[in-house]
């Protein structure tokens, strides 16, 4: 006869498996987390309790069997995770490695969206299309994008590597590599070809309208000393 005693020893068992095929298998959106969230404190608490983790264990798991074209399955398994993390992820959807999906509730990303290497994704992202098209409707984001929170990414474009997209940014169009895009609809403010740092302040990046506002601004201001 199996004692209580039994069941919570192989539970525990179990667990302790699962905890370790996770550090060696998604080594890399662990480390990702560590790197990009100074809230993380311990490997324990990123592999427990970190749901942009347990949307990518999901969606690792799905997309296998989406790419064996077993039914129901994939989409089945993409929707429990949406339920215990709030993060949607299409099985379709291909995705590189070092992902960090920062909080996450109210992520989307598409079936034919492609995420590239080291890319964050701040909550309330979306990954979408514009349409009822077929076929790659979805956007291409390569790699060391940083997509900031609420931003919405539509379409089948391309965002080039090391480029970031400020907050509640509304993007349609192609962006460039190592641009920032801020704004609905999304615009590319000046910078020079640098990289982006995925350590950027949220709050201080620039607004291209912004500054074309403030530079006519100063010029009103001369011409009317001159007119004075």
């Amino acid at each position: 006869m199996i004692c209580l005693f039994d069941v919570l020893l192989f539970i525990i068992i179990a667990v302790l498996l699962w905890i370790v095929f996770l550090l060696i298998v998604f080594k890399k959106e662990i480390e990702a987390v560590f790197e990009r969230d100074p809230a993380a404190r311990s490997y324990l608490e990123v592999v427990l309790l970190y749901s942009g983790v347990h949307a990518i264990v999901f969606h690792r798991i799905a997309h296998i069997f989406s790419d064996l074209k077993i039914p129901l399955l994939p989409r089945f398994l993409s929707q429990i995770a949406r339920f215990f993390t709030g993060i949607e992820i299409h099985p379709g959807a291909k995705i590189g490695q070092g992902l960090f999906i920062d909080h996450g509730m109210g992520v989307v990303i598409g079936e034919t969206s492609v995420v590239g290497n080291n890319v964050t994704l701040y909550q309330g992202v979306t990954l979408g299309g514009t349409g009822k098209e077929k076929g790659k409707r979805h956007p291409n984001i390569e790699d060391n994008v940083v997509i900031g929170t609420g931003a919405k990414i539509l379409g089948n474009i391309t965002i080039g590597e090391n480029s970031y997209i400020g907050a509640n940014a509304v993007v349609l169009k192609d962006v460039p590599a190592n641009s920032t895009v801020v704004g609905v609809p999304g615009r590319i403010t000046r910078q020079d070809g640098r990289k982006i740092d995925t350590a950027l302040d949220h709050i201080h990046v620039l607004d291209p309208l912004k500054q074309s506002l403030e530079e006519l601004e100063e010029r009103l201001k001369e011409l009317e000393k001159k007119v004075k």
